[in-house]
C-alpha cells in the first residue's frame, strides 16, 4: 500500500471520527445549543436522529425548519405524544417534523365468503364510513359476497439499450429460450426466500427493450423485493455474451407499470386481481338501499359505462371505487400512490326476474401487502387486525385484496342507491359541512 493511499485512509478516519465525535456531543447539550449549530450549518437537520432520541430529534427539527414561519401554523402541526417516531425516521418518511392525524372509521361487518370483516377507513370525507357501512348492511342481509382471487403478480420492467434493433431482437429472443430463463430466474431468487420468478415479457422499441418482469413477493407488495431482484438479474445479463454491449437505462422503464393507471394492468393485471359478485334481494334493495333493481342497472350502465367511455377511463367503470381503496390503503399502511392503479374497477349491474340484482365487481390491479413499508408502524399494524377478530382467519395479502374488492363492492351500491334516490346532496350536507 503506498503513502497516498494510507494518508488517505488515516485522514478519512480521522474525519469520520470527529464527525461521531461531535454527535455524540449533542446528547450533552441544550436544545438552543444545537439550534444554533443547525442555523450555522455546522449540524445538519436530517443526521439528529443519529445521536438523538428520535421525538426530541423531530421537535428541533420542526422548530428549526418552521422557523419564519407563523406561530398560528407552527403550533397547529403537531409533533408531541407520536409513539413510532423511531419506525418512522427510518423506514418510512425522512425530514420528519410531526404528524398529520386523519380521522379513523370503521365499516361493516363485511361478509365475504361467510366470515364478517370490519373495514377501517382513514379519511377526512362525511358520509363515506356511514355509506360504506349501509352497504354492507345489505350485502349482509343479502347473504354476503363471494369472492375469488384469479391472479397474483407483482411486476417491474427494467429498461435496457442496444446499439441496434436487431441486437435488442437476439437480447429478445435469447430471453425466450426455457433453459435461459430459468438462469434468470436462479439469480433472481437468490436475493430473497419470498421471491419467485414468474416470468419476463420482453417489448421491443427500436433499440430499447423493456423487460417486464413478473413475481410472487409472499405477504409484501412487493415492490422493493422484486428491485433487487431485477437489479441482480440485470449484472447477471451484462456477463453473457450477446448482453455485453447492453446499457441499463432504468430499473423501472414505465412498462410495469407502476402509480399510472394503464391498459397494461387493465388487461395484464398486477399485483392481486379479485373478483366479488352477490345477488341482492329486491326486499333488501327497497328497504336498506331506498331504490329499485331496475334504477341501480339502468344508472350503473349510463354513469359508469357511456359516462366513463366518453370521458376516457381506463378501469374507470365505477362510481367511486377510489374512495374505498384510498381509505383502506391509509388505515392499514398502504403505499398511497398505488390507491389510483388499485381502483381500476368494472362494475356490473344486471336485473334477475324475480327484481333481485346481480352485482360483480372485478378489480385486476389491487396492490398491497401486510409485511414491510407503512403496514411495520403499530397503529397501521393493529388496523390490518381489525379486519377480523376470528382467530381462525388468517389475515395476510391476499385476503386483504379480497376484503378492499368487497368493500368497493358495498360503497358502490351505496352511492348509486343515494344517486338513484336524490339523497346524496341530502346526506352530505348532514355528515360532510363543518361546524358553523
Amino acid at each position: 500500500m503506498n503513502l497516498k493511499v494510507l494518508c488517505y485512509k488515516f485522514t478519512t478516519s480521522k474525519v469520520k471520527i470527529s464527525i461521531k465525535s461531535d454527535m455524540a456531543k449533542l446528547l450533552d447539550q441544550t436544545d438552543e445549543e444545537i439550534l444554533s449549530q443547525l442555523r450555522s450549518g455546522k449540524l445538519k437537520h436530517y443526521a439528529l436522529e443519529r445521536e438523538l432520541d428520535p421525538a426530541r430529534a423531530v421537535q428541533l427539527r420542526k422548530q428549526f425548519l418552521l422557523a419564519d414561519y407563523p406561530d398560528q401554523i407552527r403550533d397547529t402541526i403537531p409533533h408531541q405524544h407520536y409513539p413510532n417516531y423511531d419506525i418512522a425516521t427510518r423506514s418510512c418518511c425522512e425530514s420528519v417534523i410531526g404528524y398529520v392525524p386523519v380521522p379513523l372509521g370503521l365499516a361493516g361487518p363485511l361478509v365475504i365468503n361467510g366470515a364478517e370483516f370490519a373495514v377501517p377507513i382513514a379519511t377526512t370525507e362525511g358520509a363515506l364510513v356511514a355509506s360504506l357501512s349501509r352497504g354492507c348492511r345489505a350485502v349482509r342481509e343479502s347473504g354476503g359476497i363471494e369472492s375469488t382471487q384469479t391472479y397474483f403478480g407483482m411486476t417491474r420492467a427494467p429498461l435496457v439499450k442496444f446499439s441496434c434493433g436487431k441486437a435488442a431482437k437476439r437480447a429478445a429472443d435469447w430471453i425466450a429460450v426455457p433453459d435461459n430463463l430459468e438462469k434468470l430466474r436462479s439469480h433472481f431468487e437468490s436475493t430473497s426466500r419470498y421471491a419467485k420468478l414468474k416470468s419476463i415479457s420482453p417489448k421491443q422499441a427500436g433499440k430499447l427493450l423493456f423487460l417486464r418482469v413478473v413475481a410472487a413477493t409472499g405477504d409484501a407488495m412487493g415492490m422493493n423485493m422484486i428491485s433487487k431482484g431485477c437489479e441482480k438479474m440485470l449484472q447477471f445479463l451484462k456477463t453473457v455474451d450477446i448482453f455485453s454491449e447492453m446499457i441499463v437505462l432504468s430499473l423501472s422503464g414505465n412498462y410495469c407499470v407502476d402509480k399510472k393507471p394503464s391498459a397494461m394492468n387493465w388487461i395484464n393485471n398486477r399485483g392481486y386481481s379479485v373478483s366479488c359478485d352477490i345477488t341482492l334481494r329486491c326486499d333488501v334493495i327497497k328497504s336498506v338501499l331506498k331504490t329499485s333493481a331496475g334504477a341501480l342497472a339502468e344508472l350503473n350502465s349510463s354513469k359508469n359505462y357511456v359516462g366513463s367511455s366518453l370521458a376516457g377511463c381506463i378501469g374507470g367503470n365505477n362510481a367511486h371505487a377510489n374512495n374505498i381503496v384510498s381509505g383502506i390503503f391509509l388505515a392499514t399502511g398502504q403505499d398511497i400512490a398505488q390507491a389510483g392503479t388499485s381502483s381500476m374497477t368494472l362494475v356490473t349491474m344486471e336485473c334477475l326476474e324475480q327484481r333481485d340484482l346481480y352485482v360483480s365487481v372485478t378489480m385486476p390491479c389491487i396492490e398491497v401487502g401486510t409485511v414491510g413499508g407503512g403496514t411495520s408502524l403499530p397503529a397501521q399494524k393493529n388496523n390490518l387486525k381489525l379486519l377480523s377478530n376470528n382467530p381462525d382467519i388468517q389475515i395476510n395479502a391476499a385476503l386483504l385484496a379480497q376484503v378492499v374488492c368487497g368493500a368497493v363492492l358495498a360503497g358502490e351500491l351505496s352511492l348509486l342507491s343515494a344517486l338513484c334516490s336524490g339523497d346524496l346532496v341530502k346526506s352530505h350536507m348532514e355528515l360532510n359541512r363543518p361546524p358553523a
